[in-house]
């Protein structure tokens, strides 16, 4: 697939850089994050290569830039999800958007590249992510801070091996593409109605 230039026009520092994520995005999504190179997303942003380096310092840099954008749109659209007066609604809303967050293009594939190339440790957004998440709804439930933190752990864990293998494994022993996440769906409810004091696994 060619890439046509973007006319180069005078930005902002902010501005130039949401161009250019922007660009990296849509090269991303077509390639891959094994294929994204900064002249082509130079070219795609209708920059200069010294530009992308001057705002980034690397490739790295611009996937790790992506992946913390990628971090903020996802805790926005869990406390947009809140639902104060109906607890089972808000669940599924918030597990609804982490599934599709790492089920998307994008997702698990970026956070899979930074850990594998070890850009993962960046991402110094995540602590303040997850302690905005911990601090809100699930304090609202009265989810101790600790038991909250481990189940925010595995519920990205899970959700990023659904976005990379679930529905490939799952056909592969049999089962509608779909079932590795409803089963993972399924296992995040019980582990969250524990938690907030219902009726878990084991319980009853």
């Amino acid at each position: 697939m060619s890439i046509e230039p973007a006319r180069r026009v005078r930005r902002s520092p902010e501005a130039a850089r949401a161009n250019i994520l922007s660009a990296a995005e849509g090269l991303l999504i077509d390639r891959g994050p094994q294929a994204l190179k900064l002249v082509d997303v130079a070219k795609a942003a209708g920059v200069s290569h010294a530009t992308v380096l001057h705002h980034f310092g690397s490739i790295d840099g611009v996937q790790a830039a992506l992946a913390e954008a990628m971090i903020r749109q996802l805790v926005a659209q869990i406390l947009e999800a809140e639902r104060p007066d109906d607890p089972q609604l808000q669940l599924e809303s918030v597990g609804q958007v982490l599934f599709d967050t790492f089920e998307s293009p994008r997702g698990a594939r970026l956070a899979a590249w930074l850990e594998l190339t070890g850009e993962a440790r960046r991402l110094t957004v995540v602590r303040s992510a997850v302690e905005e998440v911990i601090s809100g709804p699930m304090a609202q439930r009265g989810i101790e801070a600790r038991s909250a933190t481990d189940l925010v752990l595995v519920a990205v864990s899970l959700a990023m091996g659904v976005g990379l293998i679930g529905r490939s494994l799952a056909e592969l022993v049999g089962r509608p593409p779909e079932a590795t996440r409803d089963a993972a769906q399924t296992f995040l409810k019980a582990g969250f109605t524990a938690m907030a004091g219902g009726e878990g696994p084991g319980r009853g």
